[in-house]
C-alpha cells in the first residue's frame, strides 16, 4: 500500500508552492486522466523542478489528498453560513450537502474519470482508506455540528452515531452526482432535495416506542462493525 507521507512546513512561501502544485495537478488531472498524468508534468506545469514537486508532494497520491483537503476546507466554509442561519436539522442537512456540491461543481467531470481508482478497495484514494482518516474525520465533525445544532431530538446512543451516518449519507449522494450527467448535475440537487426532509422524519421517528428497539440493534450492529 503506499504510505502518503507527512506534508512540508506551512511557511507562506510553502504554502503557495504547495497551492501551485495542487492546482497544476488538478488541472493535469481533469485534462488528461489522472493515470497518464505524471509528477513531472505536474512539476513542469506548477513551474517547480521535480525535486521540489517530491519535496512537497511524494506522489500523486499524496497530491489527491491535498485535493481532498482543499475540498473539505472550502465545503466547512460554504457550509457556514447555512449551519450559522439555520437550526432545523433538514434544512442544516440540506445545507450542508447542497454547500458540497456548489464546491465540487468545477470537479465533476474529473471525478468521473478519477472514480475508478478511488472506489478500489485497497487504494489509499479511497475515502475509506487508513489514508484518508484525516479528511473523513473532519467530513464527520461537519456533520457532528449539523446535529449539535439543529433542533433534532433523538436518543443519546443514535445521536453520537448520526455524524457518520450522514457522512455515508453524503458518500452516497456523491457516487449519484460522479454519474449525473443531466445539466449543473440538476438530479443530484433534487435528491438532496428529497432526501433531506425523509432523514429529518425518519431521525425522528426513532424516538417512538415501536422503533427504539430497531435502533438499538443499528447502533450495536454499528458497534460491531467497528470492532471488526
Amino acid at each position: 500500500m503506499t504510505t502518503v507521507s507527512e506534508p512540508a512546513p506551512r511557511t507562506p512561501k510553502a504554502e503557495q508552492t504547495r497551492r501551485a502544485i495542487v492546482d497544476a495537478a488538478m488541472r493535469l488531472f481533469r485534462e488528461g486522466g489522472y493515470d497518464r498524468t505524471t509528477m513531472r508534468a505536474i512539476a513542469d506545469e506548477a513551474g517547480v523542478s521535480l525535486g521540489n514537486a517530491y519535496y512537497y508532494f511524494s506522489s500523486k497520491e499524496h497530491l489527491i489528498q491535498a485535493y481532498y483537503g482543499l475540498v473539505l476546507e472550502q465545503h466547512a466554509a460554504a457550509a457556514s453560513v447555512v449551519l450559522a442561519e439555520e437550526t432545523a436539522f433538514a434544512a442544516r442537512l440540506r445545507g450542508v450537502l447542497s454547500a458540497w456540491l456548489d464546491v465540487a461543481a468545477p470537479y465533476q467531470e474529473f471525478a468521473g474519470k478519477f472514480f475508478k481508482n478511488a472506489a478500489e478497495p485497497s487504494s489509499p484514494l479511497s475515502p475509506f482508506s487508513p489514508e484518508s482518516a484525516g479528511p473523513r474525520e473532519e467530513s464527520i465533525a461537519l456533520y457532528r455540528q449539523v446535529v449539535e445544532g439543529s433542533d433534532l431530538k433523538v436518543a443519546k446512543a443514535l445521536r453520537e452515531e448520526l455524524p457518520e451516518l450522514l457522512w455515508l449519507l453524503q458518500m452516497g449522494v456523491v457516487l449519484f452526482w460522479v454519474y449525473d450527467a443531466s445539466e449543473g448535475q440538476r438530479r443530484t440537487r433534487t435528491l438532496v432535495d428529497g432526501v433531506a426532509p425523509m432523514v429529518d422524519r425518519l431521525a425522528r421517528m426513532t424516538r417512538l416506542p415501536v422503533v427504539r428497539g430497531v435502533v438499538d440493534d443499528l447502533v450495536g450492529l454499528l458497534h460491531t462493525l467497528r470492532a471488526g
